[in-house]
């Protein structure tokens, strides 16, 4: 542990503290948004670390007394100071953690993709099963879930849903949705007795899962005059429900010939604002993927990947059985698990540090 980097934090924390209190600084908006964050960001480890302090001044002190003639007092002290080093450990613990280096991806917001791959209409039943297991599983962590793009068929299944995940958890300080959502790209396969299937014959289909980061517009920024926007009146089910204006919106990134199409709302502006979201996010995951290159050339030799082609985990129905295969293990309780309940799967990703 670094008590040399704990005290720059507190110095820092002092420092912000001060700089709130500050007319100057008060009415700049984005500069009293910076600080406040950045205060929230390193408050967890002033508060332990404080703790810290006064703990190892308690076991001076108590040493002090050990010193002394006093059988009576220092066996008392003695009792004590077992109990204020073990409280001590723990803390020196926790406050390692806390340091440690985190992805710096964690706390952004992002947009998940899901797609039917393999399977039919079996595949995109799926599909919307993951979604509202994604939905209950953000909702959990105290996330906010918003459909950016859906294409359902007449059975309950979707085709291909787009939505975004964003907020930072209620439970965990600091962590956001990338966090808890980040294990989760690549494919899905689902093994089951569709109700259709009177023989009793198992299915094998597959769904595809993209989890892409919402960049900020200081970190990933777009040339407009490479984007080709075309409008057209939006595909519904016909009748009362087709739409009598342009509304729908398609863009093209030139350089790259990624498409992304909005039809969702009646409004032509809102849908070219979600495909800009989108485009954006589709982006600025190519460029992360370039980076990040010739750094994961190792691990992919180890892990694989992580791309969509990869199969990363199975749910097979009929036994009860959720195999995740980057690391080779299994969960059992497929309802609850689709009910939202993914902590087990995403905590054991995270001990390993698969990404």
């Amino acid at each position: 542990m670094s008590i040399e980097k704990l005290e720059d934090m507190k110095k820092e924390y002092q420092t912000i503290e001060n700089s709130l209190s500050d007319n100057t600084i008060i009415s700049d908006t984005q500069k009293l948004k910076d600080l406040t964050k950045r205060r929230k960001e390193i408050y967890p480890v002033i508060e332990k670390y404080l703790c810290f302090e006064r703990i190892n001044k308690e076991i001076l002190h108590i040493k002090e007394i050990i010193k002394t003639d006093d059988l009576e007092m220092v066996e008392l002290a003695k009792e004590e100071l077992k109990e204020l080093e073990e409280k001590r450990n723990v803390l020196e613990k926790e406050l390692e953690e806390l340091l440690k280096v985190k992805d710096p991806l964690d706390k952004k917001d992002i947009i998940i993709e899901i797609r039917a791959a393999a399977g039919g209409d079996e595949s995109a039943l799926f599909v919307s099963e993951l979604y509202r297991m994604y939905s209950r599983y953000a909702q959990n962590k105290g996330l906010k879930t918003e459909i950016l793009e859906i294409s359902s068929i007449g059975i309950g299944g979707v085709k291909e849903v787009v939505f975004t995940v964003e907020g930072e958890s209620i439970n965990s300080s600091g962590q956001g949705a990338y966090s808890f959502f980040k294990y989760e790209s690549g494919t899905h396969r689902v093994q089951r007795v569709p109700e259709t299937e009177a023989s009793g014959r198992i299915h094998t289909s597959t769904v595809t899962v993209a989890v892409l980061v919402e960049p900020d517009d200081v970190e990933f920024s777009i040339n407009h005059n490479d984007l080709k926007i075309d409008t057209y009146r939006a595909g519904g089910h016909g009748g009362q429900y087709l739409q009598k204006t342009d509304s729908a919106v398609r863009i093209t990134h030139v350089p790259t010939n990624v498409v992304v199409a909005c039809q969702d709302e009646r409004s032509q502006l809102k849908n070219k604002l979600k495909a800009m979201k989108i485009l954006k996010a589709r982006l600025f995951d190519m460029v992360k993927k370039q980076q990040q290159q010739k750094i994961a050339m190792d691990r992919k030799k180890q892990i694989g990947t992580g791309d969509r082609s990869e199969k990363i985990r199975t749910y097979n129905f009929p036994q009860d059985r959720i195999t995740e295969h980057r690391i080779n293990e299994n969960f059992h309780n497929i309802e609850m698990i689709l009910d939202g309940d993914l902590d087990d799967i995403v905590n054991a990703l995270k001990k390993i540090e698969i990404l």
